[in-house]
């Protein structure tokens, strides 16, 4: 009988050998040159082309600026006549018009709706920016939206939102909080890098250490560390089982140590269609009310 072949592993992009190969030059000259080139890399988002889908994303929203200290964010609202506020918070490499299905769902659920493109991140300005520095610009958003009743934050946008974690009208407790895709663990996210770019420890030592020179330890940001400490009446977490980019485990970490927190896994939607999905989006309009 013969034995099935295993699946081949899938071939390594031009790019990312050229990465890797840069990193691995640049460790062998000195660990601090593999430190900032590493570095600028790990901050540095790239401005992906347009996907079809975003097409009518924007169609009747209002465009205005939200001033911030590295440039004007780009921010957008749909459904100025509506009632609550929802704020929503994309994630790394994504832009507000990846909100387009919500942000339907929600102005015909009678909602007003905001969301923006984060420093570094479609229309606004920048070419790298930090988790404390995407959770300042959540911040300059929600003073100038005012009001908020609910921000619903997917993948880095929920890690910038929850791990500071951001305050929300004057520093009362935000109704609802719902976050998608969300990393559990910093350290956990510093570890995949590592991998992917296939970085020495000694390098990724030297991260860990530059990032809690400038203020917090890494591992402070985590929601297994600080979800009991967000400022939320109702907080719900949805997580697809099969997500590539976060494993699902984290999810179940951050439910462990959040007492009270409404857990939902989904499957089959991997890490970016969850925020398409009908039946997610449906039941996130549930929650909210």
């Amino acid at each position: 009988m013969t034995k099935p072949r295993s699946a081949a592993a899938p071939p390594v992009p031009t790019a990312l050998k050229v990465l890797r190969l840069q990193l691995k030059v640049a460790a062998l000259i000195s660990t601090e040159l593999a430190f900032r080139l590493a570095w600028r890399i790990f901050c540095t988002p790239r401005r992906l082309p347009p996907k079809k889908w975003e097409a009518d994303a924007l169609t009747g929203a209002r465009r205005f600026a939200v001033p911030f200290p590295t440039g004007q964010l780009a921010a957008y609202e749909w459904g100025a006549a509506g009632g609550r506020t929802v704020l929503l918070v994309h994630g790394w490499e994504h832009r507000a018009s990846f909100w387009g299905a919500f942000a339907r769902a929600l102005v015909a659920a009678g909602y007003r709706v905001v969301a923006f493109d984060g420093p570094a991140h479609g229309l606004s300005p920048g070419l790298r920016t930090t988790l404390p520095e995407f959770g300042a610009a959540i911040q300059a958003v929600a003073n100038a939206a005012g009001d908020v009743w609910a921000v619903v934050a997917h993948s880095f946008g929920a890690a910038a939102t929850a791990g500071l974690p951001v305050h929300f009208n004057d520093g009362q407790l935000l109704p609802r909080l719902v976050l998608l895709s969300v990393p559990g663990s910093t350290p956990a996210v510093f570890q995949r890098f590592a991998e992917l770019l296939e970085i020495p420890p000694r390098v990724m030592r030297r991260m860990l250490a530059f990032v809690a020179a400038h203020g917090r330890a890494a591992e402070s940001f985590s929601l297994t560390e600080v979800g009991t400490a967000v400022p939320a009446e109702r907080a719900l977490l949805l997580h697809d089982r099969q997500d590539p980019t976060i494993p699902f485990a984290e999810a179940e970490e951050i439910a462990r140590h959040w007492p009270g927190l409404d857990f939902r896994p989904t499957s089959g939607l991997g890490h970016n269609k969850i925020m398409r999905d009908p039946e997610v989006i449906r039941q996130v309009v549930a929650f909210l009310q």
